[in-house]
């Protein structure tokens, strides 16, 4: 195979706001692995939270690139083990290289990979439409840009939180989600769960900082809405950690390192009773189609990334009113349209 490595800028719709950060543009990683004239592409977002920069994931990947030369590709698990040694460090750099080989895995097959795991797509849930952190008006304007969305999500974490989404209910019957990123104490939790459970929300998500488990516990049994993890759930030895703690895990590609470990996440949460989602950092068309292979295994997706952008720089799979529509191309279904 041989190895491409691209910097992309993704302008973002709006200034993107959550509770410890805003960007208007975001840095991403397209990996290209080419092989009898296929290319399959992954993706990876750089992340100043898990500190996780384009050199630094680049240079992952260059200490790799020998092995990749020499592999043909049959399997992309037995890729993913083969470099998980030298890329452990860096599950970013690993997952953008995954979904490549995934990516291409479908294409030398001519299905989607979807297809190629043997699931059905008869039942998918819809993924939510985020509306980042912003003042009220603003807020109500950013969800009337796509009305009638079945979900929302709510990002909070502000000292009118509740005020945020009653102002929000006024305009939408739809579903209500929110994701307070580490922003609440316990106490804030357990209270606002009571009102925004009136207010048609159907969960909260990571409403406590990652470390809080003893504070989690008593969440998870006080709460008046479900809560899902997502700080506290990064890899995959913290799924039976969280059995405890959270009534469902959010898993996201670039945390995990993948496609390969977050099936394995999915099926060892499900075995302990735990409500499965995947979420997005706001990825383009690249990523979000990688997401997309796992949809029929899901409970909640969130995989709104591309919509968030004012441009995107890829197709593969679509969102219509939540919905996912899948691209007639195999693998993950991606085609890039620009190089930088």
């Amino acid at each position: 195979m041989q190895l491409r490595i691209h910097e992309f800028d993704l302008p973002l719709r709006h200034t993107f706001t959550i509770s410890r950060e805003s960007i208007d543009v975001q840095k991403t990683m397209i990996v290209e692995l080419e092989e009898d004239g296929l290319r399959g592409y992954g993706e990876a977002t750089t992340n100043s939270y898990y500190g996780f920069t384009f050199e630094s994931m680049a240079k992952s990947l260059e200490a790799v690139r020998s092995t990749l030369e020499s592999h043909v590709l049959t399997d992309p698990t037995t890729l993913w083990s083969e470099v998980y040694p030298a890329l452990k460090d860096n599950p970013f750099a690993l997952c953008a290289l995954d979904q490549a080989a995934h990516d291409l895995w479908g294409k030398k097959q001519g299905k989607q990979v979807y297809e190629l795991w043997g699931l059905s797509t008869d039942n998918l849930p819809v993924t939510n439409y985020t509306i980042g952190i912003d003042n009220i008006e603003t807020m109500v304007a950013k969800m009337q840009e796509f009305p009638a969305w079945p979900v929302y999500k709510i990002k909070l974490g502000t000292s009118n939180d509740l005020e945020i989404v009653r102002a929000l209910r006024e305009h939408t019957d739809s579903v209500f989600r929110v994701d307070a990123n580490c922003g609440w104490s316990a106490d804030e939790t357990v209270c606002n769960s009571r009102e925004l459970a009136q207010l048609n929300v159907e969960f909260i998500e990571q409403p406590l900082p990652a470390d809080r488990w003893d504070d989690m516990r008593r969440v998870r049994a006080e709460s008046a809405l479900p809560v899902i993890a997502d700080e506290s759930c990064i890899v995959e030895s913290d799924v039976p950690r969280c059995v405890d703690h959270f009534h469902g895990i959010n898993i996201k590609l670039v945390k995990c390192g993948g496609l390969t470990p977050a099936r394995r996440m999915i099926d060892e949460a499900k075995r302990s009773g735990l409500k499965v989602m995947v979420g997005c950092m706001t990825e383009s068309t690249v990523g979000i189609s990688a997401i997309a292979q796992l949809l029929p295994l899901l409970d909640y997706v969130d995989m709104d990334g591309a919509l968030l952008l004012a441009s995107d720089i890829a197709t593969g799979v679509t969102i219509e009113n939540g919905a996912c529509r899948y691209s007639a191309v195999a693998g993950c279904g991606v085609e890039l349209d620009s190089r930088p």
